[in-house]
């Protein structure tokens, strides 16, 4: 299987164009040779005509292309007519995408005012109760008849009122059916939106798009290059485009880089062709760094002569952390093998932090790069290495940038069946100027997320930070949202929408006013169910709002508490971690 022509050279990938309202009046063309298309969603009750217009203007303000408003009941589908009509009249054009989840007779209302439909195939026919069962072929094939039967009347009705569609999996959402014969495995999340793909090409529907979305930027990586190869192996004509994002991101520097991480993957692999950073800030904020991640790509990538006759380190459906020798990276601190992911600075960078370091503080330097005993290496010439314990990294100013060549070097390790540790550094081009801090953490982001998630890297340096405190602190979050290691608390929050339940960006910050001293612990903060149980299957503890001004506490995927109030509900989701043994006093971690 492949899901990319080539890992060292640039290819973007060849779709089918899917069209999305009247191009000729503001709609969009996703795919084929047309620009990657980026879109946001509203965050607004969408009862509220008024507010749900003003924020749609807003996104098309600074850019959005493609706008989405959740449509949760036929009485919210229905408003649609409204807050379109409104759009019409004041001129904007912009494809208005409904979401749909739990309720097919809300789509089949909202497929009459809006250019697109997104539905889940986790819960668009189907109740998740984590149920564990065993189905028979025949039994599976009576399951999938009872979906076709919900999903048909959507398909034909888009079909012949020339709407657009997303068939959009989460990796929190899907159906105990998927679950039992698949598990919970980005096989599965590809197979669940084949199944509605082939239900939509059997009537003959082509204007759709698919979706892989997870919170785990590692995860969500993995699904969509599956995706992706499963169909260039079906062969012409499933070509489809594909939407790109990283769910339930968060906020700030953790959501961008979590976002750069997995969108900014893909696309330096040729793969996406319309994009949404999910974070939980104001829509607008989205944009921006949707326009940062497509102009800094292909800044980042290879479009020249490709590399030849060499095979990847990697496997790029399955994670897993190449095998490298474990060394002394300096006396006091081991890297490679079973290690955990050293983190390694200028000279001038250490002088500048370490006298601010105290002695409890988890995010210090660990390595001067001028200090180490460092193979610097060309990939594309022939090399050797004097032994299985030397450390290596590419040489600056080699022709090829930082993620064709560090894979180059991997792949040429082990063919010679070399185990020496890799030192990844995000720029090989120290005669750039220095970058905006913005610039320099999608850059550094996109570049070591993407060696890391495919499991390259003992140790990593960034430099293209200017500011010593930022560069070091940066490094610490990429590896956190790359999964490598844990120095603080992780949060999974989603995007704000008119189903949540409550003020995400204020009870997010909440939280974090009296969690984020917790080192290690995993919390999900979830504005409503729809993904809550399953985005939260790898979270310490859940978050999530269950009614108005009502919040249900989870452990796990298990619920534990119910409706609590909500001014209630941030000390007692703290109770909670005290009775599992995972809450630390503040003071003792100062």
């Amino acid at each position: 299987m492949q899901h990319t022509p080539s890992p060292f050279s640039y290819n973007r990938r060849c779709s089918r164009e899917v069209i999305v309202g009247d191009p000729a009046r503001g709609g969009v063309v996703i795919g084929g040779d047309h620009p990657v298309v980026k879109q946001s969603m509203i965050t607004c009750d969408t009862m509220d005509t008024a507010a749900s217009v003003q924020q749609t203007l807003d996104l098309v303000a600074v850019g959005s292309e493609i706008v989405r408003v959740t449509a949760p009941t036929v009485k919210d589908a229905a408003n649609l007519q409204n807050i379109v009509r409104e759009l019409r009249n004041l001129g904007c054009y912009v494809p208005i995408v409904a979401d749909i989840h739990f309720k097919p007779e809300a789509a089949m209302e909202a497929v009459k005012w809006v250019e697109k439909i997104r539905i889940n195939p986790g819960n668009y026919a189907d109740s998740k109760k984590f149920a564990v069962k065993d189905y028979t072929d025949d039994q599976y094939a009576t399951e999938l008849s009872r979906i076709e039967q919900r999903f048909a009347p959507l398909v034909l009705e888009c079909k012949r009122l020339g709407r657009a569609m997303r068939i959009g999996t989460n990796h929190g959402s899907l159906s105990d059916r998927i679950m039992n014969r698949f598990g919970d495995s980005p096989l599965g999340m590809v197979e669940s939106a084949l199944e509605f793909a082939r239900i939509a090409r059997k009537h003959d529907f082509h204007n759709f798009v698919f979706s892989m979305k997870s919170s785990n930027p590692k995860v969500m990586i993995e699904c969509y290059r599956l995706l992706v190869a499963r169909l260039n192996d079906l062969g012409s004509g499933w070509e489809y485009p594909v939407h790109l994002g990283v769910t339930e991101a968060g906020e700030g520097e953790d959501g961008r880089i979590k976002s750069a991480i997995g969108i900014g993957s893909l696309l330096c692999d040729g793969v996406g062709e319309t994009i949404r950073v999910s974070l939980t800030e104001d829509s607008p904020r989205e944009i921006s760094v949707c326009n940062e991640l497509l102009t800094q790509i292909p800044t980042l990538i290879h479009r020249d002569q490709d590399v030849q006759g060499v095979f990847l380190s990697y496997d790029p459906f399955n994670y897993t952390r190449r095998v490298s020798t474990e060394i002394h990276l300096t006396e006091d601190v081991l890297c490679g093998g079973e290690q955990t992911i050293r983190v390694v600075v200028t000279r001038s960078t250490w002088d500048k932090v370490i006298p601010r370091i105290r002695p409890k503080d988890d995010v210090r330097p660990e390595a001067v790069y001028e200090d180490l005993n460092v193979q610097e290496i060309d990939p594309e010439t022939a090399f050797t290495v004097s032994c299985r314990t030397q450390l290596v990294t590419v040489k600056d100013d080699t022709r090829l940038p930082a993620i064709a060549a560090f894979r180059l070097l991997a792949a040429q390790l082990n063919r010679q069946g070399l185990t020496n540790p890799i030192l990844l550094k995000d720029t090989l081009n120290l005669s750039d100027p220095p970058f905006e801090p913005q610039v320099a953490l999608i850059r550094a982001a996109v570049v070591l997320g993407t060696l890391l998630a495919d499991g390259i890297g003992d140790a990593i340096l960034v430099r293209g930070e200017p500011g010593a405190g930022q560069s070091l602190r940066l490094a610490f979050n990429i590896l956190q949202a790359a999964g490598c290691r844990s120095f603080k608390t992780d949060y999974v929050a989603c995007p704000s929408c008119g189903r949540t339940l409550f003020d995400l960006q204020s009870v997010t910050a909440r939280i974090k006013e009296r969690t984020q001293h917790l080192k290690g612990v995993k919390i999900a903060i979830m504005g409503c169910i729809v993904n809550g149980p399953g985005e939260m299957a790898d979270a310490d503890f859940g978050y999530v709002g269950g009614a108005p001004n009502k919040i249900n506490l989870y452990v796990g995927k298990k619920p534990v508490r119910f409706n609590i109030p909500e001014s209630e509900a941030v000390e007692q989701l703290v109770t909670l971690i005290r009775d599992h043994g995972k809450w630390v006093d503040p003071a003792l971690c100062a």
